[in-house]
Formats: C-alpha cells, structure tokens, sequence
C-alpha cells in the first residue's frame, strides 16, 4: 500500500457502510464520490478491510460502467449519441465542445481536471434530444452555440 496516499476519506466511507464483502459497491461509490474516480492506492487497502482480494475490488470496479479509473473533471459533460439525439444532430455538438475544450475520442479529460466529456447511448430524455447533462442536470434541444455558451458559463462558474 501506498504510505504517501492519505486514506482517511477511505476509512470513512468504510465505517459509513460497514467492512462487509456485501458493502463493496457501496463503498467504491463512497470512495469515487469524494475523488470523483477510484484511485489505483484504495484497491489492495479495501480488499484487505474488506477481507477480499483486491482482484475481487478491481473486477467490481471495472465491471460497472459507472465507476471511472481515471481522473474526471469537476465538470462531466456527457452527451448523448443515442437515435433520438443522433438524428438530431448531436455529433456536432459534440465536436463543438472537444473543439473548445481541446479534446478528442481518445482524450476525454482536460489537463486542469476541470472538464470531462463523455459520449452515452441514451439519457432516457429522448424528447428533448439532443441532450447533454453536466454533473447528471439535463441540459435539452442542444445546438452547437448553445453548447459554446454553456461551456463558457462552466469556465467562468469555475
């Protein structure tokens, strides 16, 4: 284990639910909620609170989709590509905010840790497409500029 990484938030989160297998998810949430990924450090650590392997950790973590093992942003822009918002358009809107933002499909997350942005096959808001949400608010009947705008207002909020 990493002596330099500080686990307090880690101890935290594992005394909110419990040092139970059964609490996993629970705590990798916990845990990712505070750094808004999962550090490489908290892996052997919660196994061994745990009483499980950190294989058993990893595999959990790279199981479900909505755990990041990499640095997000203080903003994650996802934008929805599914049929509704595709038709309509959200390729464009996309290439809008990588083009502003310096990234591309490769690169999701600024250097400065403020912005992520990813694509999702649907956001459940189909008749409001094209969508984006920020931080899971929804954000409908995007266009390009409305996106520029909404990307200024973040860097400024920021």
């Amino acid at each position: 284990m990493n002596e330099k990484f500080d686990y307090t938030v880690t101890d935290k989160v594992i005394e909110q639910y419990g040092a139970k297998p059964s609490s996993t998810i629970a705590i990798l949430q916990g845990i990712q909620e505070e750094y808004r990924y999962l550090p490489k450090e908290i892996f052997p650590y919660v196994a061994k609170k745990l009483g499980l392997s950190a294989a058993n950790i990893y595999s959990v973590a790279t199981f479900y989709e909505n755990f990041s093992l990499e640095p997000k942003g203080k903003y994650v822009i996802k934008c929805c590509d599914g049929t509704a918002c595709h038709v309509r358009k959200s390729t464009p809107i996309l290439a809008k905010i990588r083009e502003m933002l310096g990234l591309s499909e490769t690169k999701h997350t600024t250097d400065d840790l403020l912005f992520t942005v990813e694509t999702v096959s649907c956001l459940g808001a189909c008749g409001l497409a094209p969508v984006l949400t920020v931080n899971d608010v929804v954000h409908p009947t995007m266009t390009p500029e409305k996106a520029e705008a909404l990307v200024n207002e973040l860097k400024e909020e920021a």
